[in-house]
């Protein structure tokens, strides 16, 4: 990706939301500049993974298969283990109608899927079978604002502003937007976006970044090269 479309994508999705009534924290603008003079004090946020995160996945079209998430607080996978200190995470997204984030699962992470407002949330569901395949036989149990949903596989949830769903480790899910932007929460476990995810296909987590223009904000990724403490 571009470093010119990344920093598009950011100001468009903070745009829609405010427009939606949610604020991101003030460590989400500051400027490259403004990391370089930071000290210790910012470490967790560099060390639980804060922050700007934008995929394609890979796809080389962010429009048609890509996703904006900014991740507002997390835990560390060592947390997790001993069952001390952070043990959840929360992370706000921007889904666009028809942009796909690919089916996958998370080995560890149970979350809630929440729509925050804008359109509708689709979210297509398979279980999983013993070890890493896609089930295509089974029907999928899954509680929607904690009341009980069966599907067939590959059936779909329609997620409308409000409700939520909750998905386990044992869930392959793909979603996108439906006919308008939709503002998606996520609330979970510890989060792991290095070692947690597995797509039924391989794609590319953490996008390559082409650096056509300096950047506006960091992204995840650009903490280790702005912030040397």
């Amino acid at each position: 990706m571009k470093r010119s479309q990344i920093n598009q994508i950011m100001s468009s999705a903070d745009s829609f939301i405010r427009a939606c009534g949610f604020f991101l924290p003030p460590f989400a603008y500051w400027s490259p500049d403004v990391w370089q003079q930071k000290g210790s004090e910012i470490a967790e946020i560099v060390r639980n993974n804060l922050g700007w995160d934008i995929t394609d996945f890979g796809s080389g079209d962010f429009e048609q298969c890509g996703l904006f998430l900014f991740t507002l607080r997390n835990g560390t996978p060592e947390n997790w283990e001993k069952k001390q200190g952070k043990l959840y995470a929360e992370k706000i997204m921007v889904v666009n109608p028809g942009q796909v984030t690919p089916l996958h699962h998370h080995w560890n992470k149970l979350e809630d899927i929440i729509n925050r407002g804008g359109g509708n949330l689709i979210i297509q569901l398979y279980n999983r079978l013993p070890g890493d395949g896609v089930d295509t036989e089974s029907h999928v149990q899954v509680m929607v604002d904690s009341q009980e949903r069966i599907l067939p596989p590959g059936g779909t949830i329609r997620l409308t502003p409000g409700e939520s769903i909750t998905l386990t480790p044992d869930c392959y899910h793909e979603f996108w937007g439906e006919g308008q932007r939709v503002l998606v929460g996520e609330v979970s476990v510890v989060n792991d976006d290095h070692q947690d995810n597995h797509f039924a296909k391989p794609v590319g987590r953490f996008p390559e970044i082409e650096e056509d223009e300096a950047p506006k904000y960091l992204l995840l990724g650009d903490y280790e090269r702005f912030y040397k403490k």
